[in-house]
């Protein structure tokens, strides 16, 4: 059964916008913990030259983004595969670029350390990992909305909230893996770029 979430709609044009700069001309995209699959079938229409490889780290959950993928008809879209960002193997070996969406604030710090991990091993030098969502600067005031989401994402689960982007681009350069870019996008969202060296 498809699912849909209303912030889909929101935000895939600018994120498609922002991704039309960062992302190779061709290759595979892996797109890390991709939800209902709205993302992945708007971006595989959207860059027909890139193979789009959508997962979920849970098989309940393949079932919305195969019934994306099998409405769109697209042919550089592949069946979802199940990827545990924590877990020391990954279903690919190889990708030219890494996506994640709204993911880091929704699960545990140590998510994160494993994307990054999953991201050195995947990556070539050159190719960007890429992510979207609610974060927190060191040097740039947190607006009343965010830090209030951060206040709400903490009270359902501790081991949630917002992520400090330096923190996590220290993480990253242990990896291998460089902060190069930010973009500001709407309703309080960054898109971040880092790049395997």
């Amino acid at each position: 059964m498809k699912l849909n979430h209303p912030a889909v709609q929101r935000n895939r044009e600018p994120i498609a916008a922002v991704l039309a700069d960062w992302l190779p001309d061709s290759g595979l995209v892996l797109e890390a913990a991709s939800g209902s699959g709205e993302h992945a079938a708007y971006l595989a229409e959207r860059f027909p030259n890139l193979d789009w490889q959508p997962s979920e780290p849970h098989a309940d959950a393949l079932g919305s983004i195969e019934a994306w993928r099998a409405d769109s008809g697209l042919a550089n879209l592949r069946e979802p595969v199940i990827l545990d960002v924590t877990s020391v193997t990954w279903p690919l070996d190889r990708a030219d670029a890494l996506l994640n969406i709204n993911m880091a604030h929704i699960c545990p710090w140590e998510t994160s350390l494993g994307l990054l991990d999953g991201a050195r091993w995947i990556l070539p030098p050159g190719a960007p990992l890429i992510l979207y969502g609610p974060w927190i600067e060191e040097c740039v005031p947190t607006v009343p909305s965010n830090l209030a989401f951060d206040a709400d994402l903490r009270r359902r689960n501790p081991a949630w909230g917002l992520r400090i982007v330096e923190e996590f681009a220290a993480e990253a350069e242990k990896r291998g893996l460089f902060y190069v870019e930010r973009r500001e996008m709407p309703a309080n969202n960054l898109m971040l770029r880092f790049v395997r060296r």
